[in-house]
């Protein structure tokens, strides 16, 4: 008869020949169908992600990007192909990989709006203010500076609307703000690749800086006594603005040299971050 220690030994020799060939169960984060490049949308070793077709196509017109891959859905390659056509002849040699749409999905963040064309590239290479934000007399000369705005849509929408008036560049810190990426390219609609983005590391010595070069800085506060209306501090301006609820940090409010409200009602808090920024754009470069 046997003893239960030998069924106890015989019950376990048992359970792991049945499951020797069994095939291995994953978990979400260690699962072979869940490649890298799902987890880590940003730079990396391979470079970068930009997706979206203004985004993309920008991003091969301008020659400081270094192409890796382009992948193009075949409905897209032929709807875009005028455009690719005259990069291809004019800018740089473009070898496209015709991929079905569930290729993108290996690659890009999930629900990504890509429209059947993304690019792997290289990040921008840095700005510096000593190059960017130049004086030149008789112009606008506008700079935007965002004071710990971190997330990636606002800052891209922001990117947008600075280009499309006429700002000479734009400033963040290197912490506490996004880092370039296919969402936030996708959310610039094609203006990462005209406006400068330069970082810096510490943000009151960029502000001193750029009043030594004759800027004014003007932050925007929802509190300020003065409406921007009557803000009049002539062409050389440099608009600060902080993160919604939060606002501009009071370091760095010490180092601007006034404050300005937008004129709301009182009925709405606040707007949000990228409107304000547009609303305040428009009033200095006008």
């Amino acid at each position: 008869m046997r003893s239960q220690t030998d069924w106890l030994i015989a019950s376990a020799m048992s359970k792991n020949k049945n499951t020797k060939n069994r095939p291995r169960k994953y978990d979400k984060k260690s699962s072979p169908r869940e490649p890298a490049e799902r987890r880590n949308f940003s730079a990396s070793s391979d470079g970068l992600w930009l997706f979206g077709r203004h985004a993309v196509l920008a991003a091969l017109e301008n020659p400081l990007r270094k192409i890796k891959r382009l992948i193009v859905s075949r409905r897209s390659h032929d709807q875009y192909k005028e455009e690719l056509t005259k990069i291809h002849l004019n800018i740089r040699a473009l070898n496209p990989e015709i991929a079905p749409v569930e290729q993108f999905e290996k690659f890009l963040p999930e629900d990504s709006v890509h429209q059947g064309i993304a690019l792997l590239t290289t990040p921008l290479p840095a700005r510096h203010m000593e190059e960017c934000c130049v004086i030149m007399p008789g112009e606008k000369n506008l700079i935007l500076v965002l004071d710990q705005v971190t997330d990636p849509h606002n800052v891209g929408a922001i990117i947008r609307s600075a280009a499309a008036f006429g700002a000479k560049a734009i400033i963040t810190t290197d912490r506490h703000a996004p880092p370039e990426s296919g969402t936030l390219a996708k959310s610039a609609s094609g203006a990462l690749e005209t406006l400068p983005w330069i970082r810096v590391t510490n943000l009151s010595r960029a502000l001193d800086k750029l009043a030594e070069m004759s800027y004014w800085r003007i932050g925007l506060d929802g509190y300020a006594d003065q409406d921007i209306r009557d803000a009049d501090y002539g062409n050389n301006i440099v608009l600060i603005m902080g993160a919604e609820g939060k606002g501009i940090r009071k370091g760095t409010a010490d180092h601007c040299d006034a404050l300005v409200k937008l004129p709301i009602k009182r009925t709405v808090e606040s707007l949000n971050v990228s409107n304000a920024a547009a609303v305040a754009l428009y009033v200095f470069s006008s």
